[in-house]
């Protein structure tokens, strides 16, 4: 049984975030197949460091994490804000004023223990908390596609082929809910 703390980043945690976020991109890049795609991969990794800048800069203002730590150790992420620019540029802007959650990322020895779920059922709270009744959320990974329609059902936006062939960008409205994840 995990003993999982979930608690708020701090500038202490920079450098194991950094390391985190290329660890787990790295592994999701090549379970999807991607993994020769370099260019995309230090983007995508440079875009939740920025996230992450956006977060400690703003307190929370901007972006939101929360971190899931075992032994004091990192082994999960997630965080809201704003929509990002793809999401508002593949839904013509109808989801543009809504929070997105993301960066629901956890290490790959990690997966398949509820460190996800418990992730998510926290920023529920903090989401409710901040009378945030709707959200957005979107994947271009299978994998973690899967696992949104499992969760959330069909998503409202699918954009076939949007990364090339057979690589999908799926895009859900979500209601924030008491007891929605399973």
């Amino acid at each position: 049984m995990l003993n999982v703390e979930i608690r708020r980043p701090s500038t202490e945690d920079i450098n194991e975030l950094h390391q985190f976020f290329r660890t787990v991109i790295t592994d999701t890049f090549n379970q999807e197949g991607i993994g020769d795609q370099l260019e995309d991969l230090e983007a995508e990794i440079e875009s939740k460091k920025a996230y992450l800048t956006d977060d400690l800069i703003s307190n929370g203002e901007d972006r939101f994490f929360l971190l899931a730590l075992e032994r004091e150790k990192i082994i999960g992420t997630i965080e809201h804000g704003a929509a990002s620019d793809l999401i508002c540029k593949c839904t013509d802007n109808a989801l543009k004023e809504l929070h997105e959650v993301g960066t629901v990322f956890v290490r790959p020895d990690y997966q398949r223990k509820g460190v996800g779920n418990l992730l998510l059922e926290n920023m529920y709270r903090i989401l409710r908390n901040k009378e945030i009744r709707e959200f957005c959320l979107d994947s271009g990974y299978a994998r973690a596609q899967n696992i949104w329609k499992k969760k959330f059902g069909e998503p409202a936006y699918l954009l076939e082929n949007y990364w090339g062939e057979g690589y999908h960008h799926m895009i859900w409205r979500v209601k924030c809910e008491v007891g929605k994840i399973d």
